[in-house]
């Protein structure tokens, strides 16, 4: 008989409260800091037994904030400018018809905590907080790593990092731990890749705060930070 249903295991917690903001990938921001807390009945430490001699995590989640009935073969990723099509699984778009993530995150350690049994800290994920999580698998190097893949039209990638101007009052309302992770996250162009006007205002919430920047040619300029607590 076929299992069509599969479990919540755990949600991550992370400091993206919304999808705007997000790392386009696993590993772009490695500076990140997220946990994974497991649901009640998976909370048990002899199913991590082993886990610590492991650098990295596969993990199989859903796109919560994009789950629809119907589908599409063809979707426009951002990367293209958001007018070319590719199909569906051709790319990682979020629109797909069973909605499932992949993300590959480095193990920061293993911790007990009172309220959530033992957690999972991680770094480099792309998950907004509160994300259902179906499945972790350890990464294996010898047969998950290939060097000599390609990356289609993704391997252009590396030409949308962006210069990043914080004024020292801006960035001394941030934490001191989480200010390399901004400054890195903001780097990547949180943007949307049609969107290049120079006077628009843009808001991205992190860890808290609302910051709000310009972007011109190739620098990001932060015009505030506000502390929403």
């Amino acid at each position: 008989m076929e299992q069509t249903s599969i479990k919540i295991i755990g949600r991550m917690h992370s400091d993206f409260p919304e999808k705007f903001g997000i790392p386009r990938q696993s590993g772009l921001v490695e500076t990140l800091e997220s946990t994974i807390v497991f649901e009640p009945e998976y909370r048990n430490d002899d199913a991590l037994r082993g886990l610590e001699a492991f650098s990295h995590l596969w993990i199989i989640w859903q796109f919560s904030k994009a789950v629809r009935n119907d589908w599409s073969p063809t979707v426009r990723p951002p990367r293209l400018g958001g007018n070319t099509r590719m199909g569906v699984f051709a790319t990682r778009s979020p629109f797909r018809p069973n909605h499932l993530g992949l993300s590959c995150v480095r193990i920061l350690g293993l911790q007990h905590t009172e309220e959530y049994g033992t957690v999972i800290r991680v770094a480099g994920a792309d998950l907004m907080d509160g994300t259902p999580i179906f499945d972790i698998k350890p990464y294996i190097p010898y047969c998950d790593s290939h060097p000599e893949a390609t990356g289609g039209f993704t391997d252009t990638a590396s030409d949308f990092i962006l210069q990043v101007d914080i004024p020292a009052q801006e960035l001394s309302k941030f934490p001191d731990c989480k200010r390399n992770a901004l400054m890195e996250l903001l780097s990547h162009d949180p943007r949307p890749s049609y969107q290049q006007d120079a006077d628009r205002i843009y808001g991205l919430t992190f860890c808290g705060h609302n910051i709000r920047f310009k972007v011109c040619d190739t620098t990001l300029t932060v015009l505030d930070i506000q502390n929403q607590n």
